[in-house]
């Protein structure tokens, strides 16, 4: 059950109003591949909603494979057949396994006994490594695909279920961690059938104590959930889907509604009454398809954000006069421009920590209530950013095995985030994959809370995790002016 609160005030809200919104005990996700006859669902049930709290604060260990000592001339020869030396030795003998955590090789899967037929296996269903289930890697949900994750999920990784909204999604995108308060902000799904938003009302904005959420997973399982707040600024924010922190304040994305209530950018102060300025509502006086995802460039302090036709793709928009593109916006002197196009459809975008690449997220092969087309992109892209703040040198950073790229982060290190459709995946600077957090359902967005903090968007359902890593540092007046 999501326990939800009503903060600030607006015309058709009240201040500290409690409301119980009804939730199931389990969730049964069945994705499927198509209507077609014949093809039937694949069933990714997953158990109860379980909290993966270590409560001893004693990591598992595993034992190493061989147990014959080394001869020097052995131990010699061993260290020149493994790529990555004393390095990777220490790593494969001295690491213990996390609790939570486990290795998947990709070599396991490179050739499999049977490859299911693309009616069976594809964009829309889950990847299950030989060896796993639904269960397995629901009770051990960090997947560890290269040892560079170690460093990333740290000895004790965590996963803890702190809020449930039932059909609801609730808990869409938009987040972002405000320091001042140690609260995390995100938005309901603009658009969604269940909830009823995008043309007849707006999704909302919401938020989260990262107190209250370390608390309940510090207690272990069966403890309850954190109290969901709804945030009523003083204009609304017409079906918000991204944000990010800029000059202390958070800057929301709205998607717009109907004809009349064009796409913009908010930009809302994060105490309340939650005072919220218009900063932009559209371009040389087009509107905007539905503006989506905004990120800040640590060189330059602009805004950048991504414009997609998703609003008129769940028939809460007009059909598009602008095409699917990047956009630079300077707040000061209003300067705007395009840095990218060529997409599909454009969604998440991130910087890495020193500005010198942009990542963009395009989940063309989701067309929203027109359904898929397998042949599109999942795919994430990465531009040089050069010092004029433009894009350049357009790359395939990743093409995803699990749904699309929505959300992206980086942490301090420059290693890449990306929300998708089993949960969150993770790659080093080069595009290799790291590892994931497995949720066994969608993401479609998240954001790190400082050092060894990540609050998780799941639709429905909101997670809170606690790993080695920490975000990039896009909180501090440095990196946003």
């Amino acid at each position: 059950m999501v326990r939800k609160r009503n903060a600030g005030s607006t015309s058709n809200g009240s201040n500290g109003s409690e409301t119980a919104l009804s939730s199931s005990s389990s969730t049964s996700i069945r994705v499927s591949t198509s209507k077609g006859k014949g093809k039937q669902p694949i069933n990714t049930a997953t158990p109860e909603p379980t909290e993966f709290v270590v409560q001893d604060h004693h990591p598992h260990t595993t034992k190493p494979t061989h147990n014959v000592p080394f001869t020097t001339i052995g131990l010699a020869a061993y260290l020149q057949s493994v790529k990555g030396g004393v390095t990777h030795f220490n790593k494969r003998w001295d690491n213990a396994v996390p609790q939570y955590a486990q290795i998947i090789r990709p070599s396991s899967f490179a050739v499999l006994d049977s490859v299911p037929s693309p009616t069976e296996h594809n964009f829309t269903t889950l990847f299950y490594p030989p060896g796993t289930d639904a269960q397995s890697l629901k009770d051990k949900p960090f997947l560890i695909y290269d040892d560079k994750f170690y460093d990333i999920i740290g000895t004790n990784p965590t996963l803890t279920l702190i809020a449930d909204g039932g059909s609801d999604p609730l808990f869409h995108e938009a987040t972002v961690w405000y320091p001042p308060t140690d609260e995390v902000f995100f938005v309901q799904n603009a658009g969604a059938p269940a909830a009823g938003t995008g043309l007849d009302k707006s999704a909302i904005i919401q938020k989260i104590s990262l107190a209250q959420a370390a608390n309940i997973a510090s207690q272990g399982n069966g403890t309850g959930f954190v109290d969901v707040v709804t945030v009523n600024t003083t204009t609304e924010v017409t079906n918000p889907n991204g944000a990010t922190n800029f000059r202390g304040k958070i800057v929301f994305t709205g998607e717009g509604q109907g004809e009349n209530v064009p796409p913009a950018l908010y930009w809302v102060d994060a105490n309340e009454p939650y005072e919220t300025t218009v900063i932009l509502n559209n371009y040389y006086g087009r509107q905007f398809s539905s503006l989506n995802d905004v990120a800040v460039n640590p060189r330059n302090k602009q805004l950048y954000f991504t414009d997609v036709t998703y609003g008129y793709l769940q028939d809460f928009r007009p059909a598009p006069v602008l095409p699917n593109q990047v956009y630079k916006f300077n707040v000061d002197t209003g300067a705007l421009g395009v840095v990218a196009d060529g997409f599909n459809l454009p969604n998440g975008l991130t910087f890495s920590p020193d500005g010198q690449y942009a990542y963009v997220a395009d989940t063309g092969a989701n067309a929203g209530f027109w359904g898929f087309n397998y042949t599109k992109p999942a795919t994430l892209y990465r531009f040089n950013v050069d010092d004029n703040g433009n894009f350049g040198n357009r790359q395939t950073f990743a093409y995803i095995d699990a749904g699309v790229p929505d959300g992206v982060h980086c942490d301090s290190k420059g290693n890449v985030y990306a929300g998708v459709g089993d949960g969150i995946h993770v790659w080093d600077s080069t595009g290799l994959l790291l590892g994931k957090i497995w949720l066994g359902e969608t993401s479609a967005n998240f954001q790190f809370a400082g050092k060894g903090r990540m609050v998780i968007c799941a639709e429905t359902k909101l997670y809170y995790v606690t790993l080695g890593a920490e975000g990039a540092d896009i909180t501090s007046s440095s990196y946003s002016g």
